[in-house]
């Protein structure tokens, strides 16, 4: 009760003081005359009544304060009595171990003698089957029999038909070809696409004879296409098929050295096709295999080509150029369809007579045959 009586007149003197300043203000002549008497009351005032008063109300707080929750005096805790340690025992060093040398050991006696290992046996290389005999006027020329040599026994491990399955392969190349073919081509390439079979994945060059007689000069493993529809890295969908017919070679387009814009891929000794499709001469040729393809040489593995090991299309495109260039038949053109035969039908003039053009004396023969002997197999 005390505290608001304090405070009642702290505020009434406070608001008396206010309003005394605003009627001052607005009178400045009455403030200026009157001012050192407001001010010597003024301080009287503070000095007798506000002073007194604000410590009146401080010290009534405290009391208040004090009754309503009054202080707590904290037992101070007693210092702790030092009790004396007493000193630790003297730990004496560990003792050291002295290792002992072990006696050295003693060799017990065998029970039985070692039986000596027998050594092991070298398996013998497969002995490869004898060259097919070529008449004296099918032999290469003295310069070229070393090449031959060595394009025959570079890949050891694709096995070479005997001379009889080599006898078959010429005569179903024969049975193949008609009368105006083999008067009119000098070197005959047979090319199996078949995937499985004893020709499989092979190309037999044949030369022909006097009259007419084939005689074998090489055969080697090759690969043709995978036979799918792909993507190519130029992003066009293409197929990636070796179509089976009777080709011949453009003279216009062979390249040692040439990279395939459409698969991206180097072609060494490239010998195309001279067949147009649909207005398009297409990009299908013989050529050597490069980097990890050598590998793949007898399997499906190409975009389309023909592919051979490059020492071999080095020897064959090398042969071509100097000893089967010559006037060769045209295969027949169809005007609708843009289109060259590739079934083996051959151009002739009105009269008859077969159309030739300057060009290369050979045939590519191409396949899906393996070589399975039918007859055989069912005895």
């Amino acid at each position: 009760m005390r505290t608001l009586t304090a405070l009642s007149a702290i505020y009434l003197v406070s608001a008396s003081a206010f309003g005394v300043a605003i009627t001052l203000q607005r009178n400045p002549e009455t403030a200026k005359a009157i001012w050192p008497a407001i001010r010597g009351g003024a301080s009287a005032t503070n000095e007798a009544v506000i002073k007194p008063a604000s410590d009146k109300l401080v010290a009534w707080d405290k009391q208040f304060f004090d009754y309503v929750d009054p202080p707590r005096q904290i037992a101070r805790a007693k210092p702790a009595v030092k009790v004396a340690r007493a000193p630790a025992p003297h730990k004496s060093a560990p003792p050291v171990v002295v290792a002992r040398a072990s006696p050295p050991p003693v060799a017990t006696p065998a029970l039985r003698p070692a039986i000596p290992e027998p050594p092991a046996k070298v398996a013998e290389a497969p002995k490869s089957a004898p060259p097919l005999t070529l008449a004296p006027e099918a032999q290469t020329p003295a310069t070229q029999a070393p090449q031959v040599a060595q394009a025959q026994t570079a890949r050891p491990d694709l096995s070479m038909p005997g001379p009889a399955e080599l006898t078959r392969v010429m005569l179903r190349l024969k049975d193949n070809l008609t009368s105006e073919m083999l008067s009119n081509f000098e070197l005959f390439l047979y090319v199996s696409k078949a995937e499985n079979g004893p020709w499989a994945q092979r190309m037999y060059v044949f030369h022909k004879q006097a009259g007419g007689n084939l005689a074998l000069l090489y055969d080697w493993p090759v690969s043709t296409g995978r036979e799918l529809v792909e993507y190519a890295p130029n992003g066009q969908r293409a197929p990636s098929f070796t179509p089976h017919g009777y080709y011949e070679l453009d003279p216009d387009r062979m390249y040692r050295h040439h990279v395939s814009g459409q698969w991206q891929q180097p072609m060494p000794y490239a010998m195309f096709f001279n067949w147009e499709r649909n207005g398009l001469q297409t990009g299908l040729a013989i050529h050597g295999a490069t980097a990890e393809d050598v590998a793949l040489l007898g399997h499906r593995a190409s975009a389309g080509c023909v592919r051979i090991a490059p020492e071999n299309a080095a020897l064959l495109f090398n042969l071509i150029k100097t000893q089967y260039r010559g006037l060769a038949p045209r295969f027949a053109y169809d005007r609708r369809t843009a289109s060259m035969s590739n079934d083996g039908l051959l151009m002739h003039d009105a009269e008859g007579k077969l159309q030739l053009a300057e060009g290369y004396k050979v045939l590519v023969f191409i396949e899906n045959y393996g070589g399975d002997n039918v007859v055989a197999a069912v005895f």
